[in-house]
């Protein structure tokens, strides 16, 4: 995952993304590659636990995951587990499976972060803006009104107030139940993130 261009700005701090560290400043885990694999194929296939690794959720044939070059806090992606380029080179049973799990990342999205709106959508191919072209993925990017200021606009600055953890933490807490836009006991959305 690459950074959008845009400077990120967490807590008051401005930082660089060297390699092997997030939008946030803290490492990330940076797997070899091998040859054959995607970067989210290697990340997935890692062995390391979700909490390292940022995915949030797993299912048979696609998972989600935290961008850790977010554009806003709680950017998430959805991807199938096996690397295909394009939409159409995915199979029915994945395509279902992977557009249910982006409607369960908007309501925990939702849940968690209560945003103005949401922009859900997929840059496909390098002329399409994907920045990882061998692997589709589904943007989930919440939006606040508000969320265009002089920061990004003059500054080419994002302010993220929250880390990775702190929006993994919020998200998996916010996960929807089977079924239910919103799960019993979930904490009620908080404005201002």
């Amino acid at each position: 995952m690459r950074s959008s261009g845009l400077e990120h700005l967490f807590a008051g701090w401005r930082i660089g993304q060297p390699r092997g560290v997030g939008g946030d400043g803290r490492p990330h885990v940076d797997p070899e590659i091998p040859d054959g694999l995607s970067l989210f194929e290697a990340i997935e296939q890692s062995g390391r636990p979700d909490e390292e690794t940022y995915i949030l959720r797993r299912e048979a044939n696609s998972f989600a995951i935290l961008n850790v070059f977010p554009y806003t806090t709680g950017h998430v992606l959805v991807l199938p587990t096996r690397a295909v380029a394009g939409i159409d080179d995915l199979d029915d049973e994945t395509y279902v499976e992977l557009w249910l799990l982006v409607r369960d990342v908007a309501r925990a999205v939702t849940a968690a972060f209560a945003p103005d709106g949401l922009n859900i959508g997929v840059n496909e191919g390098t002329a399409g803006g994907g920045s990882i072209p061998d692997h589709l993925h589904v943007h989930v990017v919440p939006r606040w009104s508000a969320d265009t200021n002089f920061m990004t606009s003059v500054a080419n600055t994002r302010v993220l107030p929250l880390t990775l953890v702190e929006t993994w933490n919020a998200l998996r807490d916010s996960w929807p139940g089977p079924g239910e836009p919103d799960a019993p006991g979930r904490p009620g959305p908080t404005k201002g993130w």
